[in-house]
């Protein structure tokens, strides 16, 4: 994982290493709490956009701003290490904000990509993306797939699968 988890100066220069070869920078950000299927393939898709793909990890104390005291379930070097893991992840940097307004001005992705959860007015990044001539891109989430979705099920709140399906019926005694 070492080789994936950047600090953002290091990682200026692997992006200005990027770009002097021509590629594009693709950034994204969140807590990335309880990696699940739905994670995986927005990041699959957001690499699909660029040559790079950056992810701006919420660190725990940010985690806990945005999702509650209980939140986050697995501490950030965890969930550095997991997001690593993928083959479509470049790069990570962990912030410590509540936004990553600052990262993206660090960086200047050609395209940064939130999930179609959000709506671009509401994103304080597209505004920086935009003053610098940048995209954004908002990607398709999967409905009911999320990490409050299988915190619930894992408790017992929901137990409901997130493909849409019913749950299996009870098996019935015989006789």
């Amino acid at each position: 994982m070492a080789g994936k988890l950047y600090a953002l100066g290091p990682l200026q220069e692997q992006v200005a290493t990027l770009r002097a070869g021509g590629g594009r920078l693709v950034l994204t950000n969140g807590c990335f709490d309880l990696l699940h299927v739905g994670h995986v393939r927005y990041l699959q898709a957001a690499r699909e956009l660029g040559d790079f793909l950056v992810v701006g990890l919420n660190s725990d104390a940010s985690t806990r701003a945005l999702k509650g005291p209980e939140r986050p379930l697995v501490p950030a070097a965890e969930r550095a290490e997991v997001l690593a893991a993928l083959a479509c992840v470049d790069a990570i940097v962990v912030f410590d904000e509540p936004t990553a307004e600052t990262l993206v001005a660090a960086l200047c992705p050609e395209i940064y990509v939130k999930g179609s959860d959000y709506a671009e007015a509401e994103l304080p990044e597209a505004r920086i993306v935009h003053q610098y001539g940048g995209e954004v891109r908002l990607l398709p989430a999967i409905p009911g797939v999320s990490t409050t979705a299988l915190v619930a099920r894992i408790r017992g709140t929901d137990p409901a699968p997130s493909d849409g399906r019913q749950g299996r019926a009870p098996r019935r005694r015989a006789g």
